[in-house]
């Protein structure tokens, strides 16, 4: 090791002074990480120091200074690595990957020969305690180095040598823990996956199948003294951790057979091979995950999480796991108590995403190549898996939801991850998809949870985009299925203001897709149109934030959205304020201009949408300036007069409403819209609609409107 300075200082801080240079600074630090006897917060400041020196190093280098990493030899590497061991405490450990990453980072081509150096080097010594150290600091720079761990791992004879070693008569369970949990890690990578594959799936199947019971026969029979030797059967047997987690690797091999949303292999298939051989099926593995999470939540949560995580992506797993009521209950009640931004929890939630998550939306388009797809699947026997379908998804989101899991979610959102943040939403959406569920969910909690997540997740950010986007379509699926009065009010109410901007969000289509989804447009207005029928507050402060964006969806080229901008619209002209300066204003042009249109869509093909717009006029013809403009366009009373003509009933009862409100107005604009109508022979529709009409308040409207029209009032 490099010239290191033996004194030893009175207290920890003493050992970095500000006036040392980064070197001095570099050996202090690791000077008293090689002493022993520290605690160990002691030992993690020194190894936060030391991955600050190593963080700013890459930016002192680029200035020209020179590299601390010059002082650090292959005895330093050492020091950092073994902090990596599995029996160290799980903080030290944390820290000490963090500065295993720095380090790399800053110290290039040369730490990666270190690096590489340390891990052959264990590895020849065949020590357990050499073999658990490079085990472990395999498995902790998987995720940082992928490349090079994974040059290692495939290293000739290395992978072989694993099965002798984990099929000893003498097992070390730290040496078996260490190396599964970097098989664990090795499989993320495509051709470690395939290697472990190769030579270790045997062994792997070995560990899983072991019979408890089996093996102590099998020590008595063949040594007869085995009981007088303390601890033996325990020692020759493979502990249950060592068996989860091996379950965990070999569902990960198992998963990259079928793809997910395929259909597995038909056994009575004529193409099939008619013997298979005998190996552990994922559902197999699922079976076992779940009852170590049922039976041994204490002990057995981790591994069960993370293999069901990952075999949870089978949909016969799903409908298996989401019909067994008591897995159910065990995963919501591990969920509640993971400790905040742990493993546990994003794999607990990891689960419940894949039991919840429908089909992607497709366009028509989507669907042509996708039923393209289908044929040519056919012809290969692969066809999509029918227990993904939107039915069986909507029945596993019931039981998921009648499990309790909404209160839960909402509680530890207020301490997640943005990762885990994500994942809440996701199943949100996923469950405010069946409007039953939707008034329980907002009763939860769900509503404020979504307002927060969309609110505080960074804006800027492009990865949180689709996630905010996910987050106020699920709000606007809730709010338009629930009364907002209910979901707003009570003692701590969450004002109603706060979910329009992220409504707002969602008004027009997302920019950075190359397919148009309409759907969150649609929702967004009909949650928009709910919330206006509240006050003239909310009304206000919708045109404040979206009129720009409500106005451009009036003409869109789809009749739904159409039809449900002009709700919208209709629900905030019923406040006085905004229908004066939006439309009764006509002194300006853009109210001229709005009015137009207002007027044009009561004459639109589709009825929903004639409906709304009459609604509006019916707020609107109360102003005069509203019903001179009406009177003097151009087929402006033969449209309201077609309202009264309509064979929907309600729409000819907007008709006669409206045509009411202008007859009776007083002043020139009165006289010139009874003067208009009579002249488009409105006397004789006004009594055919009294003839047809079976309501009473329109049959008393049309009378009303012709004794106004015939001056009998």
């Amino acid at each position: 090791m490099a010239s290191v300075s033996t004194t030893t200082p009175n207290a920890h801080t003493r050992a970095i002074h500000n006036d040392l240079g980064r070197e001095d600074q570099t050996l202090l630090l690791f000077a008293h990480l090689m002493e022993g006897g520290k605690e160990d917060d002691e030992t993690v400041e020194s190894l936060g120091k030391l991955t600050k020196l190593l963080t700013d190093d890459v930016e002192a280098t680029e200035k020209g200074e020179k590299s601390i990493t010059a002082v650090i030899d292959s005895d330093c590497v050492d020091t950092i690595l073994c902090y990596l061991d599995m029996r160290q405490p799980d903080v030290v450990r944390g820290h000490a990957a963090l500065c295993t990453s720095a380090y790399l980072k800053a110290a290039g081509d040369d730490g990666s020969k270190k690096l590489s150096a340390f891990f052959l080097d264990r590895i020849q010594r065949g020590t357990y305690d050499d073999y658990i150290v490079a085990f472990c600091v395999a498995a902790t720079i998987f995720p940082i180095v992928p490349d090079l761990t994974s040059e290692l791992f495939l290293s000739e004879g290395f992978l072989p040598s694993l099965g002798p070693l984990m099929r000893r008569k003498w097992k070390s369970r730290k040496v078996e823990t260490a190396c599964l949990e970097m098989l664990n890690a090795a499989c993320m990578h495509s051709h470690c996956r395939e290697a472990v594959q190769k030579y270790c799936i045997d062994w792997l199947e070995e560990i899983v199948d072991q019979d408890t019971e089996q093996v102590v026969e099998s020590m008595y029979t063949t040594d007869p003294d085995t009981a007088a030797q303390e601890g033996s059967v325990s020692m020759r047997r493979h502990s249950i951790h060592v068996q989860n987690l091996a379950a965990v690797v070999l569902t990960k091999l198992r998963l990259k057979a079928v793809q997910p949303d395929q259909a597995p292999p038909d056994p009575s298939d004529p193409t099939q091979p008619r013997i298979q051989p005998a190996t552990t099926s994922v559902e197999d593995l699922s079976k076992k995950f779940t009852q170590m999470l049922i039976k041994d939540p204490e002990h057995s949560s981790q591994s069960s999480v993370e293999g069901l995580a990952y075999a949870s992506i089978r949909a016969k797993v799903k409908e298996d796991l989401a019909g067994d009521p008591e897995f159910l209950n065990s995963l919501v009640k591990t969920l509640e108590s993971a400790p905040p931004r742990s493993p546990l929890m994003y794999g607990a939630l990891s689960i419940f995403v894949n039991l919840t998550q429908y089909r992607p939306a497709l366009t028509d388009e989507q669907k042509r190549i996708s039923q393209l797809k289908a044929y040519a699947d056919a012809v290969g026997k692969l066809q999509p898996d029918p227990l993904n379908d939107n039915e069986h998804v909507s029945a596993r989101c019931k039981r998921v939801f009648e499990a309790g899991v909404t209160p839960v979610l909402v509680t530890i959102s207020k301490t997640s991850s943005v990762a885990s943040l994500t994942l809440i939403i996701s199943i949100l959406n996923s469950l405010s998809m069946t409007p039953s569920m939707r008034g329980p969910l907002a009763q939860q909690g769900a509503v404020r949870l979504l307002i927060g997540a969309w609110t505080n997740l960074p804006e800027g950010d492009p990865k949180n985009m689709t996630v905010r986007r996910t987050a106020a379509q699920a709000l606007a699926r809730i709010l338009i299925s629930t009364n907002p009065m209910l979901v707003f009010g009570g003692a701590r109410a969450t004002p109603i203001s706060t979910a329009i901007r992220p409504l707002v969000h969602i008004l027009l289509p997302d920019p950075t897709v190359d397919t148009r989804d309409l759907l969150p447009t649609f929702e967004s207005l009909m949650a928009l149109t709910n919330l206006a029928a509240v006050d003239d507050d909310t009304r206000r402060t919708i045109v404040r934030v979206a009129w720009k964006d409500i106005e451009e969806l009036l003409l869109y080229n789809n009749s739904r959205i159409t039809t449900a901008a002009v709700e919208l619209v209709c629900n905030i002209v019923q406040s006085p304020e905004e229908a004066e300066a939006l439309f009764a204003d006509t002194s300006k042009p853009q109210a001229q201009t709005r009015l137009k249109i207002l007027v044009a869509l009561a004459d639109a093909e589709d009825a929903a949408t004639r409906s709304a717009a009459g609604g509006a006029l019916a707020a609107l013809t109360g102003y005069e300036s509203v019903v001179k403009a009406i009177a003097e366009r151009e087929r402006g009373p033969e449209i309201v007069l077609g309202l009264c003509e309509d064979d929907n009933e309600d729409l000819r009862h907007r008709g006669v409403f409206v045509l009411l409100n202008m007859v009776a107005c007083e002043g020139q604009a009165g006289k010139l819209a009874r003067e208009t109508f009579l002249s488009k022979s409105a006397v004789e529709i006004i009594r055919n609609v009294v003839t047809r009409s079976k309501r009473r308040e329109i049959v008393e409207l049309a009378v009303q409107c012709l004794k106004l029209l015939l001056g009998k009032e």
